[in-house]
């Protein structure tokens, strides 16, 4: 950390003065003149066929200016964009048929969010009910409903990985496994609800204000949705609290308030409630996994056979992308010589689901820890050093699929374990207490996401002052994990700036750089941030260019921007403030705009990623064995995120996705009655409070990630990985009682313990 001035700094966040003092705006914030509000009519049907849609009361009612139903839409099926396009599988308003309590099936915009109301609760709607499937055996039964004519036995996509010799591999074995696991599906409890509003202009262009993750795939989509030019679709995101993978993607009220601001003339706002976030909003896949392993008699792995089936809801959303991704993150963290997966994601009559912090990883590796630690007790071996012995290295590959660079994974083992003292712990602790261990990789952006495009995985532009100052324009968009922060303290660094010598504006496709999938996948520090150091070079060449003419000199390349000026490397006498260099760069050019473009996209870097970040948590619990409720009393982590660009950054991601995790093992589950869900508030959607959160330690194992800006990768996601198997091996440590179906609950641990 020593050769820079502010990575490994703590650096307060851009936005936090904005979002502490109430000035922050979101986009239920925005107010437009002759704005209309607009509400949605959802199905309280999960199968059914359509017959007919009677809106006339609605129309009669006053103050309602428009009403759109299915049939008046272009009927263009949208969904996981670019990489899977034949899945798409979802019309912005449903079209035929229902296919979940909640689906969508009209829109109305009115001038009062109350008068939009009540003429969604004037609409008739005709259906004719067909039988449903609720869970993923139902649904793959012969002879099951079928939702989707294109899919007829409901199993909508299949993936599979396979290397070595699976069968000889488990005849070798001295000690094989069965086990299955069940784990639950979990609402992203964002704190605030999706929200949009579109304005269309006198040319007829659209400009859409949306909490969103992704603003130009909303851009692309809506596009094609509408039947426009994708240039002629201007999406902005404002200040967004919270997404965590559910707004992601193009959603019905966002293509429904941008196509009735076209019919009205007027804007449009949508805001949706917390009940129908709860009801009809995204949430993370559950799923069947299958697991069968294979180990020496000291321990080491020779085999892994993986199953995994996701219950994907009615529509196919992020679905094809998370049933690949539960088979790469199976074979990750640890060396499989042999390993096959298969994939089934399989449509049943829930709300769909989709991405979610952690994307298939939380569910995949709760299947594989547990394993891990079931194994270590029967082998009589230690579970961090049956970890060790079988951890990934430097250089170890996922044939065909993926290759690992920087790992410090062994080194967060060794460190977790001496944190938290593990082996004495093991050994003394008191009755109904109990201690876990779990572990964790994750990607850096996808590599696997970006087929069938022209442009580059992320791009960012420079602009520099004679003032001594910089605007940085990215796509990426802060969702509240801080990147517009980290990008520009990536920027301060390479230019030798201040923080508050940097504008950003970020995430407004008529402006920034085309190209950013947004955030998801942790990709943003790693992607953007190597496009934000390119364009930075580049503006460095033109600025060590002018100062080597100046003073005559002949190796250009061996200067540097620091502190606010730009001189030659040991002999600081030889430059120019930072704002003389640019003014004299920029009369050189006849006064033409110091401006420069920077591009990342990753090549040969495997299917998946171009780097994994790595770590090991323990969690210490006591469980009261009369009433089965789990205290956390404390977690100890370490994680290698390659260099820390902010501390205090990736501290408050820990912090969260330890709170996100302790929510997935022990409380947050939906209550379900023949697919409409009944517990629609956060007082029976049970989220843990602050109150809650366990004291922790934490400690970042640096490696240097020769593919990422100044060698940071991931640490946004992963981290919510192990919360949840590591509670679960410490309830078992504590009770007897180990949980493979998630979430622990007070009821399972009693019951376990009596058996």
């Amino acid at each position: 950390m020593g050769q820079f001035s502010l990575i490994g700094k703590d650096i307060p966040r851009n936005d936090a003065r904005a979002k502490a003092t109430g000035t922050a705006i979101y986009t239920d914030d925005i107010k437009l003149p002759g704005m209309l509000y607009g509400k949605i009519l959802r199905s309280p049907i999960p199968h059914a066929r359509i017959l007919n849609i009677d809106v006339s009361k609605a129309l009669a009612l006053p103050g309602v200016k428009c009403v759109v139903t299915g049939q008046d839409t272009p009927k263009i099926k949208y969904g996981n964009w670019r990489l899977f396009p034949a899945t798409q599988d979802e019309y912005p308003l449903a079209v035929d048929k229902v296919r979940f309590v909640g689906d969508e099936v009209a829109a109305v915009a009115a001038v009062d969010p109350d008068t939009a109301q009540e003429a969604i609760d004037l609409i008739q709607v005709e259906y004719e009910e067909l039988p449903a499937v609720f869970d993923i055996e139902s649904a793959m039964k012969k002879g099951a409903p079928i939702l989707h004519d294109e899919c007829p036995n409901n199993v909508s996509v299949t993936r599979k990985i396979e290397y070595g010799d699976i069968r000889k591999a488990f005849a070798k074995a001295d000690y094989v496994r069965q086990d299955t696991f069940r784990v639950h599906a979990v609402s992203h409890a964002y704190m605030e609800p999706c929200s949009c509003v579109a304005a269309c202009d006198l040319d007829g262009r659209i400009t859409l204000w949306t909490s969103t993750q992704t603003p130009y795939i909303i851009q692309c989509l809506l596009a094609s949705t509408l039947g426009m030019r994708e240039n002629d679709i201007r999406v902005i995101k404002p200040y967004v609290g919270g997404g965590f993978g559910g707004k992601m993607e193009l959603r019905p009220w966002e293509f429904c308030a941008a196509f009735m601001a076209k019919k009205t003339g007027r804007p449009v706002k949508f805001t949706l409630t917390r009940e129908e976030e709860l009801i009809a909003g995204r949430r993370r896949h559950p799923m069947k996994l299958i697991s069968k392993v294979g180990f020496k008699k000291d321990g080491t792995l020779v085999a892994k056979d993986l199953k995994i089936i996701l219950d994907g809801g009615a529509y196919n959303s992020m679905g094809p992308t998370a049933t690949f991704l539960c088979g790469n993150f199976g074979a990750m963290l640890y060396r499989y010589p042999n390993y096959r997966f298969f994939g089934q994601h399989v449509y049943t009559n829930k709300p769909p689901a989709g991405a979610m912090r952690g994307f298939g990883a939380p569910q995949s590796l709760f299947a594989a820890e547990t394993q891990m630690n079931m194994a270590a007790e029967e082998l009589g071996i230690d579970p961090i050093e049956l970890r060790i012995k079988n951890a990934m290295r430097p250089g170890d590959k996922i044939p065909d699929v993926a290759t690992v660079s920087s790992c410090g994974f062994i080194e967060s083992l060794e460190a977790v374990a001496k944190m938290s003292g593990w082996k004495r712990k093991r050994k003394t602790l008191k009755p109904g207490e109990g201690i876990g261990v779990a572990c964790y990789s994750f990607i850096s952006g996808g590599v696997f996401n970006w087929f069938n495009t022209q442009y580059p995985f992320s791009a960012a532009e420079v602009r520099v002052f004679p003032d001594g100052t910089a605007h940085l324009l990215t796509m990426a968009s802060d969702i509240g994990q801080g990147s517009d922060t980290v990008l520009k303290q990536i920027l301060a660094e390479e230019l030798g700036l201040k923080m508050e010598d940097i504008r950003i504006t970020s995430a407004d496709t008529a402006i920034t750089p085309q190209a950013d999938l947004g955030t998801w996948g942790s990709r943003v520090t790693l992607m953007a941030g190597n496009a934000v150091v390119d364009a930075a070079r580049k503006i460095k060449e033109k600025l060590f260019g002018a100062i080597s003419a100046r003073f005559n000199l002949n190796v250009i390349y061996d200067m540097e921007c620091k502190d606010g000026r730009v001189y030659a490397k040991g002999r600081p006498d030889r430059g120019l403030s930072f704002a003389e260099a640019v003014a004299m760069a920029q009369k050189a050019q006849r006064g033409e705009p110091l401006v420069a473009r920077g591009y990342y996209t990753p090549r040969g870097k495997g299917l998946v990623t171009p780097a994994f970040s790595f770590g090991a948590q323990v969690a210490h619990v006591a469980v009261d064995k009369e009433t089965g409720s789990v205290q956390v009393k404390k977690m100890w982590t370490a994680h290698d995120c390659g260099t820390v660009i902010n501390p205090m950054a990736v501290e408050g991601q820990l912090q969260g996705s330890v709170h996100m995790g302790l929510g997935y093992a022990l409380c947050e589950q939906f209550v379900m009655d023949k697919g409409k869900t009944l517990n629609d508030t956060f007082l029976d959607y049970k989220i843990p409070s602050a109150l809650d959160m366990p004291p922790g330690e934490s400690v970042c194992i640096e490696t240097y990630e020769t593919e990422g800006p100044m060698g940071a990768k991931e640490a946004g996601e992963g981290l919510v990985i192990p919360t949840a198997p590591a509670i679960a091996e410490a309830v078992y440590h504590a009770t007897g009682y180990r949980c493979k179906d998630l979430p622990i609950t007070p009821e399972k641990i009693l019951k376990g313990m009596k058996k």
